[in-house]
This record gives structure tokens, C-alpha cells and sequence, in this order.
């Protein structure tokens, strides 16, 4: 049997999981947002070619989508290592891939509404 002190402290970090899930959702769901802000809005008030700010919010939109996937795999993991007792860290490439991907599309943006 456990102990009060420890089922207390994992109750607690499983609701921290569930609020980190949640943040992954709306991270998500505002990068694919952008993406349709940059990729359809955007080009209506430009002059210029529409085909890149249909890629920087094609790009946003794969982010997006990327963002709600990672974030299920992370909840799991998580969940799974609660489970064991253990803690699972987040992979540092993939946390250098999600943050060069943003700054790359961030930059793209910028560029495009500077110069469209």
C-alpha cells in the first residue's frame, strides 16, 4: 500500500499531465490557426504571389498537427512512466526540432509580411 504523501503527489502530477495534454491541444490548434491566417487571410491583402504564404501556412498547418501528435505520445509516455514510478524526460531533438520548425515559420512570416 502507499502512502498518503506519495498517492497525493501523483494525483497531482497526472492532473499536471492532463493540463500539459491540454496545453499541447491549444498550441496545436493556434499554430494551425496561423496557418490558416498566413496561408488564406494574409495573401488577400497582398499584392504579391500567393503561392509562399500558402507554404509558410501549409507549414504552420504540419506544425500544428505535429504539436497534437507529440503531445499524445508525451501524455503517454508520462502516464506510462507514473505507472512504473519513474519519470520520462522529453527528448531534447525533438524539443530542437518543434523550436527550429517554429523559428524557421516564425521567420517565414515575419518575411512574408515585411516583403508581401
Amino acid at each position: 500500500m502507499r502512502e498518503t504523501g506519495v498517492e497525493d503527489a501523483t494525483r497531482r502530477t497526472r492532473l499536471a499531465n492532463e493540463r500539459t495534454y491540454l496545453a499541447w491541444w491549444r498550441t496545436g490548434l493556434a499554430a494551425l490557426a496561423v496557418g490558416i491566417g498566413v496561408g488564406k487571410l494574409l495573401p488577400q491583402h497582398s499584392s504579391a504571389a500567393h503561392w509562399p504564404f500558402e507554404v509558410v501556412g501549409v507549414g504552420f498547418a504540419i506544425l500544428g498537427l505535429v504539436i497534437l501528435i507529440v503531445g499524445l505520445q508525451r501524455t503517454r509516455a508520462v502516464e506510462s512512466a507514473l505507472d512504473r514510478g519513474a519519470f520520462t524526460p522529453m527528448s531534447p531533438q525533438l524539443i530542437v526540432l518543434l523550436a527550429g520548425a517554429g523559428i524557421v515559420l516564425g521567420v517565414g512570416a515575419i518575411a512574408l509580411v515585411i516583403f508581401g
